[in-house]
């Protein structure tokens, strides 16, 4: 790559150093006041934290939650822990390698529900980021004149060869995003393409060798593919859902139950992360910086803090500032753990044939997302905290969600599996 390369480890040690102290923190050594509990009253259980990300931006506030020291104020260290899939994060949750993890959200409901692997009780303890991820066409497509939907639809319908397309994980946000803009488009994706699924480090290596025409991961892989001149930006998520739920910190049920003092911890800390990399842009490129390095998502910082700030171009020659660009606090509501969020993938869940039954959609967000565990967490950091768990929302193609009437919802689609 011409761009910049990403810093070395000294580098970022002396970028984070300087982030410390301008946030009051000592350097890697946690806030001057250690712990917040009563007498020992509500004290973590468990001390040290293997949280596993996967090679993303928007895995940036667990890394800057351990890089800032942020986890130490609450009692805590946490172990960022790179993981190479989302399978893998998946299967190291259900066996307790991992105490929790930077995952996508439609992950801990697929496994909930006991799709897409071995059933297991979730848990979801906050938000992690809304917006930013993309989907990338390859410029062959490109040059054949797929440049958007309805030309891919048009390109599709009169070249009649497989097309293949990838998503990141079966139930996961990528697949759904997807496949929401491909049927918008008039495609079906379960249909009219080869679906398959890619871990987001190897997307734009995979397109580079002609593996697949399209994919949909987030960031940065996107922006690579235009820096690589192999891809180009036809869809941002935000496109397809303005302020639209991405990951998400999760866990099992099961490890919640057994430290809770240990997760409302955890989910505070990272709280305290997400409030610190939306305060300025200073932070922000601070975040790039730290994240960039072959620890983290191993890129050059160019490639992240491009979109990080808004600055969007789709590899044809258009440029432009997006406002809906990715998000980590925006004074709390990005992390609340809204029920209808959660409830959407399940209606999408449905509508692909990944369900086989219908679910009781309220009463099972209502025993992933644990709403409890983060407002006691939200106190904590001095978080605002939503008034309704319910959010309403108007998707591309006009449809409104709001969570009232999911069975409807899922059924509504003309386009499914």
């Amino acid at each position: 790559m011409t761009s910049k390369q990403a810093p070395t480890p000294s580098l970022t040690r002396r970028t984070v150093l300087k982030a410390s102290a301008a946030a009051g923190i000592g350097a890697f050594g946690g806030l001057a006041t250690r712990g917040v509990w009563a007498a020992g009253s509500d004290k973590p259980e468990k001390e040290e934290v293997r949280v596993g990300f996967i090679p993303l931006t928007d895995c940036a506030s667990v890394v800057m939650a351990s890089v800032l020291g942020f986890d130490k104020k609450y009692g805590i260290k946490i172990v960022p822990t790179k993981e190479s899939s989302w399978a893998g994060v998946r299967d190291k949750l259900v066996n307790g390698e991992l105490d929790a993890a930077h995952v996508l959200y439609g992950l801990i409901y697929g496994v909930h529900q006991g799709v897409s692997g071995a059933k297991k009780d979730m848990a979801v303890l906050m938000t992690i980021n809304q917006n930013g991820q993309a989907i990338t066409l390859s410029k062959k497509l490109a040059d054949k004149g797929a440049v958007d939907g309805p030309s891919l639809a048009k390109l599709m319908a009169t070249d009649k060869r497989e097309y293949t397309f990838a998503q990141t994980f079966p139930t996961g946000t990528h697949a759904m995003w997807l496949y929401y803009w491909m049927a918008a488009n008039g495609i079906n994706p379960m249909k009219d393409a080869k679906v398959i699924t890619v871990p987001p480090p190897q997307m734009v290596a995979n397109m580079r060798v002609g593996n697949m025409d399209g994919f949909c991961v987030g960031e940065p892989w996107g922006h690579r593919a235009i820096v690589d001149g192999i891809g180009i930006t036809v869809a941002t998520t935000q496109d397809i859902w303005k302020d639209h739920p991405e990951k998400v910190l999760g866990t099992t049920a099961e490890w919640v139950r057994k430290y809770p003092n240990t997760a409302r911890a955890l989910t505070a800390a990272v709280l305290e992360a997400s409030r610190w990399i939306d305060a300025s842009l200073s932070n922000k490129n601070k975040m790039a910086e730290t994240i960039a390095d072959k620890s983290y998502v191993n890129t050059s910082v160019d490639v992240i803090n491009q979109r990080i700030l808004g600055r969007y171009q789709n590899g044809l020659g258009k440029s432009w500032d997006d406002p809906n660009f990715m998000k980590f606090f925006g004074d709390g509501a990005v992390n609340f753990p809204y029920l209808s969020d959660g409830m959407w993938f399940l209606t999408q869940h449905k509508r692909w044939g990944l369900s086989k039954t219908e679910p009781d959609y309220l009463a099972v967000a209502k025993a992933i997302n644990h709403i409890d565990v983060y407002k006691d967490a939200a106190a904590m950091a001095k978080v605002s905290v939503p008034k309704d768990p319910m959010r309403s929302s108007k998707l591309m193609d006009g449809t409104v969600w709001d969570g009232k009437n999911p069975q409807a919802y899922a059924a509504s689609f003309k386009i499914n599996a």
